[in-house]
């Protein structure tokens, strides 16, 4: 019934909203800063808005030469697509937990982060980051071409979320801290 779909969606939104804030909290209280909280919720919606996207660009696609020679279906938001979805948002959050990890060991006892911290952190963890990037892309996409239209849905999503996640990590949640510190800094002035 009508009712019961929308009690559903309003519980499913109050869901999204305290998983969302625990996630803030929960990187605000290990690393001791808002920003990193905000930055990675910031890199998620980013992730899962390109990824709701991609679903929708399936549709156009899908019946096109191009579309039917890379496989692509006209993919409807399902229980596996949600999954997909949530897998993805494991997948970036942990990305960019190791990215925040190595840019707390070197900043140390430093009060402050600076660009230069921040971009030698990006660099010691960028081969870590591609090489496993690369290892679950390989999987994916193997099981994506050969996995059946069963899972082809979401492979699709993974493949290109993989990619998206990987980037988001390193291009936008890491510099939303230095962003945070230079909106602080002209505050003070």
């Amino acid at each position: 019934a009508p009712s019961v779909g929308k009690e559903a969606k309003t519980r499913a939104l109050i869901a999204i909203v305290l998983s969302l804030l625990a996630m803030v909290i929960y990187l605000w209280v290990r690393f001791g800063n808002l920003r990193y909280g905000l930055g990675a919720v910031a890199s998620l919606t980013h992730d899962v808005c390109i990824a709701l996207g991609l679903i929708a660009v399936s549709a156009f696609v899908a019946n096109t030469a191009i579309g039917q020679k890379l496989l692509v279906g006209d993919f409807k938001i399902d229980l596996s697509m949600i999954a997909a979805l949530l897998t993805l948002v494991g997948y970036s959050v942990n990305d960019t937990i190791v990215v925040y990890d190595r840019i707390r060991e070197n900043r140390g006892k430093l009060t402050g982060l600076t660009p230069q911290l921040i971009n030698d952190s990006i660099n010691q963890t960028l081969s870590r980051t591609i090489l496993t990037s690369f290892t679950t892309l390989l999987a994916v996409l193997i099981m994506y071409i050969w996995g059946g239209p069963g899972f082809r849905g979401f492979n699709y999503i993974m493949t290109l979320g993989i990619i998206i996640g990987t980037y988001s990590s390193i291009g936008i949640a890491a510099p939303i801290l230095i962003r945070g510190r230079k909106a602080k800094a002209a505050v003070k002035q």
